[in-house]
């Protein structure tokens, strides 16, 4: 048995060509993926009384380097951080790293490919040194122009992951020598 082209309904045909092209665009587009972000598994690369410098296992192998400094943690990706980046970046108050880096990737390219990340920054009281505070910050990547493009804060934002992630998705627009980092939402962070 055949089917002629009048046995298929066209609204059926017009569905179906609908839901084709809508998984398409869906695959196209931003993912997430989430590494541990723990020191213990990192290789110390430098360490005095001071500050220390680790290499950690990243999305993929996609290098990242963590360095602290006066009490205070910066993040750095790829092959050679110190071209990439501005510097040492990190937030003015004492502050530790949450225990998950979140890399935003994108399919642009043709393959799933890191193009940011978000990371949580507890932030401590200057008067006391306890945790006061909770930071997203949004990292760009990008070959020469890597650096934080945007702050949320984590406790006055119910939707501050979301917030994050929408930052974090327009990577690559943002220029590291001139434009400032953004605070998105309400901060009262530090």
């Amino acid at each position: 048995m055949s089917l002629s082209r009048s046995a298929f309904p066209a609204g059926l045909l017009l569905a179906l060509l609908g839901w084709a092209g809508a998984t398409a665009s869906a695959q196209a587009g931003f993912t997430s993926a989430y590494t541990d972000l723990d020191l213990a598994q990192c290789l110390v690369l430098e360490a005095d009384d001071f500050s220390a410098s680790w290499a950690c296992p990243g999305y993929k192998g996609f290098p990242l380097r963590v360095q602290e400094g006066d009490l205070r943690f910066s993040l750095s990706y790829g092959f050679d951080p110190d071209a990439d980046s501005p510097g040492f970046q990190t937030l003015p108050p004492f502050n530790s790293l949450g225990e998950k880096l979140e890399w935003r990737l994108s399919n642009a390219s043709g393959r799933w490919f890191p193009i940011a990340t978000i990371v949580r920054y507890h932030t401590a009281d200057p008067e006391t040194g306890k945790d006061k505070g909770q930071v997203l910050v949004v990292t760009q990547i990008a070959k020469g122009n890597s650096c934080h493009i945007a702050y949320i804060d984590a406790l006055a934002n119910t939707d501050a992951n979301i917030l994050a992630r929408t930052a974090a998705d327009k990577a690559g627009d943002f220029d590291c020598l001139q434009d400032e980092p953004e605070i998105i939402g309400a901060f009262s962070a530090y």
